[in-house]
């Protein structure tokens, strides 16, 4: 490998590591503003946002707030969804399958 490949490859290296923690950096604010009720987990689904297209439907729903595994298992597993699905991989039918049963009230806070 002669020195202009290594410096190639250096850069694809350089700019590959850049783009992740800017991914990294846009989730975590995405993840900030749903725990701080500032976005709703189901705008987040149906906005198709950059940064929410390689992430894992699971790691969206349990950053809002009053959700764990269990209880975000229980609704995929209702809508026939994977925890690990990304949601850039969803269709537009389990996008808004899914955005729906999000905004649905939750049986404890119905009154």
């Amino acid at each position: 490998m002669d020195s202009r490949t290594s410096a190639v490859l250096a850069d694809q290296r350089l700019d590959a590591l850049g783009r992740a923690n800017r991914v990294r950096q846009a989730r975590a604010q995405l993840k900030r503003r749903i725990a701080a009720d500032d976005l709703t987990a189901s705008q987040a689904v149906l906005l198709h946002q950059w940064e929410v297209e390689g992430m894992p439907v699971d790691e969206l729903i349990t950053s809002q707030r009053h959700w764990g595994a269990k209880r975000c298992r229980r609704l995929l597993l209702g809508l026939s969804l994977k925890e690990g699905k990304t949601i850039g991989s969803m269709t537009e039918r389990q996008r808004l399958a899914l955005a729906a049963e999000l905004m649905r009230p939750s049986p404890a806070s119905v009154s």
